[in-house]
């Protein structure tokens, strides 16, 4: 069986596939039922963790905030490696994409109910976001905003989005951020109309950039707590508590976790599926110089596995720059493999894979995999891309 590549171009629009070749692959990767229990614990331990006050204080004390109440924020990704001993987290993602894309290719596949429940928890999720800010005002429109949205590799998962919000009777539009402007109470508009929330898509996880100007003022408001702007979600806070890759070495602490008063059968759930990671110090260049060949090597602000180095590969220059500050090193967890046909019918090709799990308030809401060859993920392998997860 083969996913339904005529609805896949009929859904995502004419050239998308043919544009982007390896968006998704011929594979489907089954998942036991006792591994996904496992994923699920560990999205409720962290969840627990990061509504944590003394969690977030600490955050807040890390970036100099005053405060980081505000909204969970949409669109977390949880990417794991399985291993023999369970899935071991990766990274956190807090404007992870995919999820539409995911629910397209289940359709392709066959599994609707999995789609259409999924897609229903998506929306849903853009519905409690804005309860959680504004319970006066309805959700009327939202914008997805990006950097040059139309040439992004994901636009056609943007305009899936649009689509589902007009299902649902939101008015949405695609952006790029300049396209925005802000009045004096921190409202963006768009093309003269105003806009109540952006699904925030940006890489500029801080809104420094000049492009992200409006935006910054609108986060400035939404940050001061002005009800009558604009909500941006996922924001800067969301990011700094989940996102941050320095937080993978709290969550890859036990005694870290404790101070914090998390339960310990939440601290065990946590701890179990995180990879040791510490902070690069200059200090202690020797010690990761010589472990290298067991690290990854990561910024600590980074995306999409940007500048991420397998330190077994790591040269000395590229190790001199790590020094200078920004990075954390992780202990290496190599990712699993699967063996699939050649669409020729030459030997069998063996891609690497990772997990993407989908997630809001502490549960699941959608399971993918990500094939590919190479370090990191790339969608420019043959077979590769998205692939269906199917629990057993």
């Amino acid at each position: 069986m083969l996913p339904d590549r005529h609805y896949l171009e009929t859904v995502l629009g004419a050239g998308a596939l043919a544009e982007r070749p390896h968006l998704f692959s011929d594979s489907v990767i089954d998942l036991p039922l006792a591994e996904f229990e496992a994923l699920a614990g560990f999205i409720r331990a962290v969840t627990e963790l990061v509504g944590l006050a003394s969690y977030q204080t600490a955050i807040a004390e890390r970036h100099a905030w005053v405060s980081v109440s505000q909204p969970p924020g949409v669109c977390l990704g949880f990417d794991f490696h399985r291993t023999p001993d369970g899935p071991k987290l990766i990274e956190i993602n807090t404007n992870a994409g995919g999820s539409l894309l995911v629910t397209a290719l289940n359709r392709a596949w066959g599994l609707l109910q999995q789609a259409a429940v999924a897609e229903q928890l998506l929306v849903d999720m853009f519905k409690a976001e804005w309860l959680a800010w504004d319970t006066a005002r309805p959700l009327k429109t939202i914008a997805i905003v990006d950097e040059s949205p139309e040439q992004q590799y994901l636009y056609p998962e943007f305009v899936r989005w649009q689509k589902l919000f007009e299902a649902h009777g939101i008015q949405a539009m695609v952006c790029a951020p300049e396209a925005l402007l802000c009045n004096s109470a921190g409202q963006l508009s768009y093309q003269g109309i105003p806009i109540d929330l952006v699904y925030n898509r940006l890489t500029d996880f801080s809104l420094a950039a000049a492009t992200s100007a409006a935006m910054a003022n609108a986060w400035a408001a939404q940050a001061a707590g002005v009800k009558t702007g604009t909500l941006i979600t996922p924001h800067p806070v969301a990011h700094a508590l989940w996102a941050d890759k320095r937080n993978l070495d709290w969550l890859s602490d036990p005694e870290r976790l404790a101070l914090f008063g998390l339960t310990r059968d939440a601290a065990e759930q946590i701890v179990r599926c995180v990879p040791r990671t510490t902070p690069v110090l200059a200090a202690q260049s020797e010690h990761f110089w010589s472990n290298r060949k067991t690290l990854f090597f990561k910024p600590q602000a980074g995306f999409g596995s940007r500048a991420t180095y397998r330190g077994e590969k790591l040269t000395k220059r590229v190790f001199e720059e790590i020094l200078q500050g920004g990075y954390v090193a992780q202990a290496f967890v190599p990712p699993p493999e699967v063996a699939l046909n050649s669409p020729l019918g030459e030997a069998p090709i063996t891609l690497k894979y990772d997990l993407r799990v989908y997630a809001y308030a502490g549960e699941i809401q959608l399971l993918a995999a990500r094939l590919y060859q190479g370090q990191t993920t790339n969608f420019r392998t043959p077979g590769g891309g998205f692939a269906p997860v199917r629990v057993a």
